[in-house]
């Protein structure tokens, strides 16, 4: 079976082409008209998505070196997203599928991420933990099988990609802010500056990280004015970034390392942006390995959002006769659910 899948949930435009679960293709176009705003303007983005989408969907068909009429389904992401960018792909991804006339299955964003661990040759078996930490989630997940599974705990505030983006505004340096904060910190000290960590209640799995934001802010505000310029140094930049990205990443393996304990399960994966961060891969494989469990994460391109992920859990679906109708609607606020099973089942033959 081969699925065309299709992303445009936020500002990366994606397609990918997955046959029988593998990965033949994932083509993915970042949007950078946004780096200048600090942030992801939807107008923007939406717009984007609809000059790109018919050549990155026409690269992923080459390099998988199969047709249009090669395709045994189509499968698009319809939700959590921005409405104006879900719509584009959802959309076209009805239409491409109307037209030759094969199946088309919606995908919830987050199940693709949740499933992306599955992408690469080595995979974690069933039941496994998984934490999906992204721009606009940060969630710890039980996955009791194929398409079984439930939150543990999720933000209640900024998801961890949200607060290093909104820390590397702050700074000045930029959007997206995770990549350039792991590498200015890198020349830091993470010791120098002790950042609040926030674990919530003691038996809670939920995350978080408006506090560590407030508290970079204050800092700043506070080393800016002792500043003759009112500009903080390289060296003190670099110490900052450590710091705040410690006090992130100490708080995300600990309750991973905690409920893949008291969950009694092998295998822990992590997905999203923020899975990319190497001091979380560093640190989270480490009390991974010391605690007994198998540590699995994406390669990088399959961090950031991409079709083949969505590719992959609608070859899932499609695989057990789970189609969408064409009446579906994106849904910005899509949760994930207990099975992802969902919209609704149809007959394979019918858009």
């Amino acid at each position: 079976m081969i699925v065309l899948g299709i992303e445009t949930s936020c500002d990366e435009t994606s397609a990918a082409v997955v046959s029988d679960g593998i990965v033949k293709s994932n083509v993915i176009s970042s949007q950078l008209v946004h780096q200048k705003y600090g942030g992801v303007v939807p107008e923007l983005a939406s717009r984007a998505h609809q000059r790109l989408i018919i050549q990155v969907v026409e690269e992923a068909l080459a390099r998988a070196g199969v047709t249009k009429k090669d395709l045994s389904g189509v499968a698009a992401t319809y939700g959590p997203g921005l409405a104006g960018a879900l719509l584009v792909g959802l959309n076209f991804g009805k239409a491409f599928a109307y037209g030759l006339r094969i199946p088309f299955t919606g995908v919830n964003h987050m199940e693709g991420h949740l499933y992306s661990n599955f992408l690469g040759e080595e995979k974690p078996a069933y039941p496994f933990l998984s934490l999906i930490v992204s721009g606009g989630h940060t969630m710890l997940v039980y996955v009791e099988s194929e398409f079984q599974h439930r939150v543990l705990g999720q933000t209640r505030d900024d998801a961890a990609g949200e607060a290093f983006d909104k820390v590397s505004k702050m700074l000045g340096l930029g959007y997206p802010g995770g990549p350039v904060i792991d590498k200015q910190a890198r020349q830091g000290d993470a010791t120098a500056i002790r950042f609040p960590r926030s674990f919530l209640e003691e038996d809670s799995y939920d995350f978080s990280f408006s506090g560590v934001k407030t508290a970079v802010l204050y800092y700043l505000r506070d080393q800016k004015s002792n500043a003759r310029e009112g500009v903080v140094g390289p060296s003190l930049l670099a110490d900052i970034c450590a710091g705040f990205q410690a006090s992130v990443v100490d708080v995300l393996v600990a309750k991973t390392i905690r409920a893949a304990r008291e969950m009694n399960v092998r295998d822990v994966g992590m997905a999203g942006g923020v899975s990319a961060n190497s001091e979380l891969r560093r640190r989270l494989g480490e009390e991974a390995r010391a605690g007994g469990f198998r540590l699995f994460y994406p390669a990088l391109e399959y961090c950031m959002d991409n079709g083949a992920m969505i590719a992959y859990v609608g070859w899932l679906r499609l695989r057990r006769g789970v189609a969408s109708g064409m009446e579906l609607a994106a849904v910005p606020n899509l949760e994930i659910s207990t099975t992802a099973l969902v919209p609704e089942r149809r007959p394979l033959g019918m858009c």
